[in-house]
């Protein structure tokens, strides 16, 4: 994919203005589970979609950390869908979300250590044999931190991306938000990811609590994300990008202005990576 791809999440209230009108975007994305289930009309809009954008699969319910281990029936439905769809990417996230067989309704933070980082190898190499191609890893959005961790988040990435081949999905409106939540300059972590690795970019809109931001998917972009973002490409290079937009979705004119502004964003950005 070209590293200045430009997309939008491909979301149910915009895929019928969005077929017809075939607006200019580089790429769609799609969560992987919401096309599981193999024929019938999702399967038959996917095969439209797929025929107009290359189409990007990002998945939430893998579980990568889970301590029940790896989910293969998970799993073996992803391969199927990547065979059939031929991605231009396939994504999951640096978290658990499920144990004793229950599924939670979020994405659930990881400690940042050695025995965790292997683990995590271990599955990531399994799922990379299975669907016989890299993924990319997403960081979090995280409410809590781990006393036990060993290493920043970004030091855990690059070494997972390392050691497993994978690429990163950098979101950066999480970076930011964990940023506000914690105290700290997100920018110095930025500059711990091998540029090579990271392979695609976020961007999404977030909630002011009054005690935290929240990561909800349900805004446009903030002007210090969209700072961080700038700075991020100038760091790194640029790479494809995506607006996500969850909840409390708007009309389909407001994403794709959203879009020209990464457009815009990603062009004024003053390289300054090797």
């Amino acid at each position: 994919m070209n590293q200045t791809a430009i997309g939008i999440g491909f979301r149910q209230p915009h895929y019928k203005e969005l077929l017809e009108s075939r607006p200019p975007l580089d790429f769609l994305e799609v969560h992987s589970e919401n096309f599981f289930a193999q024929g019938g009309p999702a399967r038959a809009l996917l095969e439209r979609t797929r025929s107009a954008y290359p189409i990007s699969l990002h998945g939430v319910g893998l579980s990568l950390g889970s301590a029940d281990g790896l989910a293969l029936g998970h799993l073996e439905k992803l391969r199927e869908l990547v065979q059939w769809v031929e991605p231009v990417l396939v994504s999951e996230h640096l978290c658990w979300g499920a144990v004793d067989g229950v599924h939670f309704n979020d994405l659930l933070p990881i400690p940042y250590t050695r025995e965790a980082l292997e683990i995590f190898c271990a599955r990531i190499g399994r799922v990379q044999d299975v669907l016989k191609q890299p993924i990319l890893i997403e960081n979090l959005s995280a409410y809590l931190q781990y006393r036990e961790s060993e290493m920043d988040e970004t030091l855990f990435l690059a070494e997972l991306a390392r050691r497993t081949g994978c690429g990163i999905l950098l979101d950066v409106n999480n970076l930011y938000v964990n940023s506000v939540n914690f105290g700290y300059d997100p920018r110095p972590l930025i500059a711990q990811l091998p540029s090579e690795s990271v392979r695609q970019i976020h961007l999404a809109g977030h909630l002011r609590d009054e005690e935290c931001l929240i990561d909800d998917h349900g805004s446009r972009v903030c002007a210090e994300v969209w700072d961080l973002y700038r700075y991020t490409v100038a760091i790194l290079g640029p790479k494809p990008s995506l607006i996500e937009w969850d909840t409390a979705i708007p009309e389909l004119a407001v994403l794709l202005a959203e879009a020209d502004l990464t457009r815009d964003a990603l062009a004024a950005a003053e390289p300054n990576h090797a």
